[in-house]
């Protein structure tokens, strides 16, 4: 049984489960599932100490030599700069001396300062920070909950990532997309900033409820992506663009780079911040206690949580899909 285990290595904390912003595109707290209303703020010692542990055991029962840690929410940075440095000193002592470990922070950048980049620094933490475009694109979105904009807020942390001696801790933005921006706008915005990477990433929607559409076409969002492609494309490719690279990988035979996209088994874990794991955050969308497993490290190992059947599905390529899925000449050029 063990042997047919894939196992995990790709573990997104929620190390605080409330936000200083109030986007509404939010798959967090405009979704269906309104688990975090009933956990903690911020993840205790606890949970933290015993998370590291499970990790620990899991990846060293099944040699797994690359790990990613990605810190996250809400938004991560509530916890304060202080409480970062025990939740990564926790982490980083607990897991650097058993494999390669890639630890990594996604957030709104509103409370960004000097301090926690230099915590960010001493350990090698790598920031990714969610931009929508320009300014008319991203207050279309992300506001405080009074309506103000956050986009000089934003603008200023990524100013602070583009310094010489915090440059190497910029992994990049994450822009989600709407086709009421201008792709052309978006683009220039986001490539005047130097980022490493762009992630492009789709709305969460779901059958019930589709993301919105233009002229109702079926392809508004390929087309909107295709104009960036191109612009892309022509200007030699100045940074990375995540789903750009995993299509044109699957499509000449190799893997897909993100799990999004593409049939290669999924090893990722989400632990809460009551130390409950979950499914992918994306399941939120579907509806209320879509992405829960009944597990915690307080009870289960990962290994536990690796044979869950939720995420057994999300690692069983064209097998998972059904008929109709399995049918289209498209599934079969998405990598395994």
């Amino acid at each position: 049984m063990l042997n047919s285990l894939i196992p995990l290595s790709q573990f997104v904390v929620k190390i605080h489960s409330r936000c200083d912003l109030a986007c509404d595109h939010c798959y967090v707290y405009e979704s269906p599932d309104q688990s975090w209303r009933d956990r903690p703020m911020a993840m205790s010692e606890k949970v933290i100490e015993q998370a590291s542990r499970r990790i620990a055991d899991h990846i060293s029962d099944h040699r797994v030599t690359d790990v990613q840690i990605v810190l996250h929410g809400g938004e991560p940075l509530l916890v304060g700069p202080s409480r970062m440095r025990e939740i990564i000193s926790q982490l980083y002592s607990t897991l650097a001396d058993k494999c390669r470990l890639d630890m990594r922070i996604h957030t709104n950048g509103v409370r960004l300062n000097e301090k926690f980049c230099e915590l960010f620094a001493e350990y090698g933490v790598k920031v990714g920070i969610s931009l929508d475009g320009d300014q008319t694109a991203n207050d279309r979105h992300r506001r405080y909950a009074d309506g103000r904009s956050s986009y000089e807020h934003v603008i200023r942390a990524i100013g602070l990532l583009q310094a010489e001696r915090f440059r190497h801790l910029f992994a990049g933005l994450l822009c989600t997309i709407d086709i009421a921006n201008d792709p052309v706008a978006v683009y220039d915005a986001l490539m005047s900033l130097r980022p490493p990477r762009v992630d492009f990433l789709l709305p969460h929607a779901t059958w019930d409820e589709p993301p919105a559409r233009g002229q109702d076409t079926g392809s508004e969002y390929a087309d909107w992506l295709i104009v960036i492609f191109d612009r892309w494309l022509a200007d030699g490719r100045p940074f990375g663009v995540r789903t750009f690279e995993s299509i044109l990988s699957t499509l000449a035979g190799g893997q897909p780079l993100t799990e999004t996209l593409g049939l290669a088994p999924s090893d990722l874990a989400v632990i809460e911040t009551d130390g409950s794991y979950e499914q992918v955050d994306s399941l939120k969308r579907a509806f209320d206690g879509a992405p829960q497993t009944g597990l915690s490290v307080f009870t289960d190992p990962l290994d536990t949580l690796a044979r869950h059947p939720g995420i057994v599905a999300r690692q069983q390529g064209l097998a998972g899909l059904c008929d109709t899925c399995r049918a289209c000449p498209v599934a079969g050029r998405s990598g395994r």
